[in-house]
């Protein structure tokens, strides 16, 4: 059994990972796998250096990762070279996760955290996609404060995602994040509890 979980910068993802980890789920984490492949050695990190220049390594060779987002976050054009790098390494790492998983833990729920699910067109891999919700002005609220942003930078970087609107009604469940935290865990009690009837 596993799900897509998704939603946009600052909506709270993580917070509903770990709920559903503390219940028993397995957790796959695009976001740790994308931060692997650009760890020094590793051939992304090499082709990303190679389209964007020396400029994006720190000098002791990481990636400096504030210089790479100011880049793609205001150019459409290098995000998409950015995603055409990394995209096919970080699909195949999840898809190797995911089996390993559920061929050992065949009774476990899979929870595989994808930020940009909808966007890069991965609903067909999972049984159902489920979506952490906050609305716009809460996303731009928490980013700043997040991310020491401002609020210029803040709305940039969520709208190079898609509309969070819209990733609402593409998804098959909602848990809204934009309340109080007890809140948040009623919806995935409520979750965790219907889940046998993915």
């Amino acid at each position: 059994m596993n799900i897509g979980l998704t939603g946009g910068i600052a909506t709270g993802k993580s917070t509903v990972s770990a709920l559903l980890v503390s219940k028993g789920a397995l957790l796959v984490d695009a976001d740790v796998i994308a931060r692997e492949v650009m760890l020094p050695g590793h051939p992304v990190l090499a082709a990303a250096v190679e389209h964007f220049g020396q400029a994006i390594l720190l000098p002791d060779g990481t990636l400096d990762r504030r210089r790479l987002g100011d880049i793609v976050f205001h150019d459409p054009g290098e995000r998409k070279a950015l995603n055409d790098i990394t995209h096919p390494a970080i699909r195949q790492e999840i898809r190797e996760q995911m089996h390993t998983f559920e061929q050992e833990h065949p009774d476990r729920l899979v929870v595989v955290d994808i930020p940009l699910l909808f966007e890069s067109g991965l609903e067909a891999m999972f049984e159902q996609v489920l979506l952490v919700y906050a609305p716009f002005e809460v996303q731009v609220e928490r980013l700043m404060e997040r991310n020491r942003l401002t609020k210029d930078e803040a709305v940039a970087r969520i709208r190079s995602q898609m509309d969070i609107e819209e990733k609402k009604k593409r998804a098959d469940v909602v848990i809204d994040n934009s309340g109080q935290p007890s809140e948040t865990e009623r919806q995935v009690d409520e979750f965790w509890n219907r889940k046998g009837l993915l």
